[in-house]
């Protein structure tokens, strides 16, 4: 039975730009009293192994990525793709992650450049070591500018430096959503548009095209979705008969920010209904 059980299916470790460790994250969610969670790292999969490990069979581990892609139509921004169920120990997979990888490291390299540009010489570089092991992120960035007081905090510097219309914003490798899709589905995984407020979510087109594509559902519930935009997310999910999600987008403890895990939750049924999608293929 499900009833009462509630799962978190966006969670983010220290193997991308979270601060917890996949075991720490684990062990939140026991301490909060969650059924399942999501690990899904940007471009990795390298923290599910530990998940598992640390969970010991007390909770339900997903295994799960988070891709990012340009979209180019209706207009150009950056769309995020989780995906859901991935084999995460799948050789093919794991080589377009090192390449992503690779080219988050480059880019890295670019934004502190820019940001020398701008008079800023970022002393601390700690972020920037052991990259084989994590992906790289402008959230690592903004730590770094916040934790040497030019920015006061990580919001700020987002605003100052590091947005898309900022000058130490470096765009990341232009990956199509059709190529992140076609790496989920390839890995066995389910492929689910993130946080769907922060595309053209009004656009019809937009979504018969990702569907062709190969979405198969959307986050409708998020920590930056308001009760309206939820509603408004799941009238698409119905319209395009897309499987429904939802999570914190939880990226640790950072100074006196606290943990999201658990902030959004969803029933276990959700859970349900994406293992089912996965069996099925």
């Amino acid at each position: 039975m499900s009833a009462g059980k509630f799962a978190d299916l966006h969670i983010h470790t220290s193997f991308s730009d979270g601060s917890w460790t996949p075991s720490q994250a684990v062990e939140y969610a026991k301490k909060i009293k969650l059924s399942a969670i999501a690990i899904s790292d940007h471009d990795s999969i390298d923290g599910i192994e530990e998940a598992f490990t640390a969970a010991k069979n007390q909770i339900e581990i997903i295994p799960a990525i988070e891709m990012s892609a340009m979209l180019e139509k209706p207009s150009k921004c950056e769309i995020h793709i989780l995906g859901y169920y991935i084999d995460y120990k799948s050789r093919s997979l794991k080589k377009t992650l090192n390449f992503l990888k690779e080219e988050r490291l480059k880019r890295g390299y670019k934004i502190l450049e820019a940001l020398k540009g701008l008079g800023i010489v970022l002393k601390d570089k700690k972020f920037l070591q052991d990259v084989k092991n994590k992906a790289l992120g402008r959230l690592h960035f903004a730590k770094a500018l916040v934790n040497e007081n030019f920015a006061t905090d990580i919001q700020d510097a987002f605003k100052k430096y590091l947005a898309r219309d900022k000058a130490a914003y470096i765009p990341k490798y232009p990956l199509s959503p059709k190529k992140a899709i076609k790496f989920i589905l390839k890995a066995g995984g389910i492929p689910i548009a993130a946080h769907p407020y922060f595309i053209p979510y009004k656009n019809k087109e937009m979504w018969t095209s990702l569907k062709d594509d190969g979405i198969a559902g959307i986050e409708v519930w998020h920590t930056k979705h308001s009760p309206d935009t939820v509603a408004r997310m799941l009238r698409i999910a119905f319209e395009f008969d897309f499987l429904t999600t939802g999570g914190s987008d939880c990226h640790g403890e950072y100074r006196d920010e606290p943990a999201l895990m658990g902030k959004v939750k969803v029933p276990y049924s959700i859970v349900e209904k994406l293992k089912n999608a996965a069996e099925e293929k």
